[in-house]
């Protein structure tokens, strides 16, 4: 805090104030594009800013005069292009801690009964099954590869989902929020040699998964009716319903205990 107190006195309350603005701003900024093709654009527009630069320190005047007369074209081809990640990046920021700071735990909660609900009613008809949940790091790369729903989460929608033979049954559910963004999406295989050689193609999904994102994956097997969870490379095998709401609840950001907590039947 010294630090803080010594550039308040040299420059001013609000001079550090308009600073923490702009760096929280750049900071969620990175976070949104962030495992995003909009990465990509970004690192277009720095090489372009490079080359503009470039040619002025050069006495490049055609590469400057083009540079100077296409970007404005260019900033509005981007938007065209990119409108739906724009949309998509804009209803995130809206869920940020900074934005929800003073919102309800309740919708967590909700998607927490829902999602442990679904895994026992699909454990115990030995449906497989994988359901990955969004947390900091975005997973519209993988959402844009499946079957795009938007729908609202509850466990009989899930269990359609992964009823066998149904044409969304292959693939992950992945839910932002409160909501079920996409089905049948295909997930990154782990190539880790020191996993069990009992684990099938679902869990070596969901633990790919949670290698590249901080995402969590409920896993139902199949084969054994066990219901997983997958975490930061690593999986937590045979959590029953109870054990699995605690879980998720120290996971999603709540750890109130849920007032409705008795297991609801289909």
């Amino acid at each position: 805090m010294e630090w803080l107190l010594n550039l308040s006195h040299r420059f001013g309350w609000w001079a550090v104030l308009d600073i923490l603005i702009v760096s929280v701003a750049i900071y969620e900024l990175l976070k949104l594009i962030r495992g995003t093709r909009a990465v990509q654009m970004v690192l277009g527009a720095g090489l372009l800013a490079g080359v503009y630069y470039l040619s002025r320190w050069g006495h490049l005047e055609t590469v400057n005069w083009v540079i100077r007369n296409f970007v404005g074209y260019v900033v509005f081809a981007l938007i065209v292009l990119f409108q739906a990640d724009i949309r998509r990046s804009l209803a995130h920021f809206g869920r940020t801690p900074f934005v929800t700071f003073f919102s309800r735990t309740d919708g967590i909660e909700e998607m927490i009964e829902e999602i442990a609900v679904a895994a026992t009613v699909l454990a115990g008809q030995r449906v497989g099954a994988i359901v990955a949940i969004e947390r900091e790091i975005g997973l519209r790369n993988y959402i844009e590869g499946g079957i795009p729903l938007d729908a609202t989460l509850t466990h009989d929608l899930l269990a359609t989902i992964f009823r066998p033979g149904g044409p969304l049954h292959d693939g992950a559910v992945i839910i932002q929020g409160d909501r079920i963004a996409a089905a049948a999406c295909f997930l990154p295989l782990t190539v880790n040699p020191q996993l069990s050689k009992d684990l099938g193609t679902r869990h070596r999904a969901a633990i790919g998964l949670t290698e590249e994102t901080d995402a969590v994956a409920v896993i139902v097997s199949e084969e054994t009716g066990l219901v997983s969870l997958a975490l930061d490379g690593r999986i937590e095998r045979g959590l029953d319903s109870d054990r699995l709401r605690a879980r998720l609840r120290g996971l999603l950001g709540t750890g109130r205990a849920s007032s409705r907590r008795g297991a609801r039947t289909s």
